[in-house]
């Protein structure tokens, strides 16, 4: 009798562990069904999101010179009173050719260029690619082979420029290899331009000084020179007066960015960059518009 009690205690723990266990089996089923739901009802996974592409700081428009200007950099030629605005674009009536562009990238989106051109634009600086500024990853630009080929395709002149980020030589280098990389293959009009701005956030890049920032742009002009193409540098007023050697670059083209109605410059250059708000047909919402006094030769095309 007391061994038929013992057997009914154990079979009434086995049954209460059975059910426990079942009804844990239960609710982790459960909660793993609820889990899987508000995925997918949009709820999101966290991830190691992708380096964020650099946004460069305001382009200053007015920047003082040095006190002492620098012998052997040729002075800006032109007549301020030679510069007119003509329907959205700055015009120059002095005695250069000089040709209408834009600079472009993935900001832009989607362009068309034969309505680019048949609103009078000449020339693309377009962006190949950029490094970022936090953990200096090199990026092609999403829309770089669309815009090269559209534009080629609708007979305007084209140059491209990198947006870097270097802080030593080698990295510079580094980015003159993947520009001419992705450039093969491609005949360029204007020169492979040398980007490289102050960005709004904090940045790998904080804390450059003239001489570190005027090596990286030798070494990386330098690189694409060897290769057969011409280099350039770009640069705001800021930039050219007070954190580049301009005497050690002069041998590049020089592109400037100044929003004015007419450059003030002290120095020569080749590209005038004079708006980031400016409008083009086939080109949505606001484009950088440029003018060059450089014009291609493409006679023997």
């Amino acid at each position: 009798m007391k061994l038929q009690k013992k057997k009914k205690k154990v079979n009434l723990v086995v049954i209460f562990l059975v059910v426990a266990l079942a009804f844990a089996i239960i609710w982790g089923a459960c909660e793993l069904i609820r889990h899987l739901s508000s995925y997918g009802n949009g709820a999101t996974i966290n991830t190691q999101p992708e380096e964020e592409e650099p946004v460069p700081e305001e382009t200053p428009e007015d920047t003082a010179p040095a006190e002492n200007l620098i012998d052997g950099i040729p002075a800006n030629p032109h007549d301020p009173n030679d510069f007119a605005e003509k329907n959205g674009f700055i015009v120059y009536t002095g005695t250069e050719t000089w040709h209408t562009g834009v600079d472009v990238s993935a900001h832009q989106g989607e362009i068309n260029w034969e309505k680019a051109a048949a609103d009078g634009i000449q020339f693309a600086m377009i962006r190949l690619g950029y490094r970022g500024y936090t953990e200096g990853e090199i990026g092609l630009d999403p829309y770089f082979l669309r815009n090269i080929e559209g534009a080629q395709a609708a007979g305007l002149d084209v140059g491209v420029y990198f947006f870097s980020q270097a802080i030593t030589k080698d990295e510079a280098v580094e980015e003159a290899k993947f520009v001419l990389n992705w450039i093969e293959g491609y005949e360029l009009d204007y020169p492979i331009f040398f980007d490289w701005e102050d960005i709004e956030a904090d940045a790998r890049t904080d804390g450059m000084d003239m001489l570190t920032l005027t090596g990286c742009v030798d070494a990386f002009c330098a690189a694409i020179e060897d290769a057969g193409y011409r280099a350039g540098v770009y640069f705001n007023q800021r930039f050219g007066y007070q954190e580049l050697n301009l005497l050690s670059l002069r041998k590049y083209m020089f592109w400037l960015a100044e929003y004015n109605p007419a450059p003030t410059f002290t120095y020569d250059f080749e590209i005038w960059q004079y708006s980031c708000d400016g409008r083009v047909d086939g080109i949505s919402g606001p484009v950088d518009l440029n003018m060059s006094f450089e014009i291609p030769d493409t006679s023997e095309e």
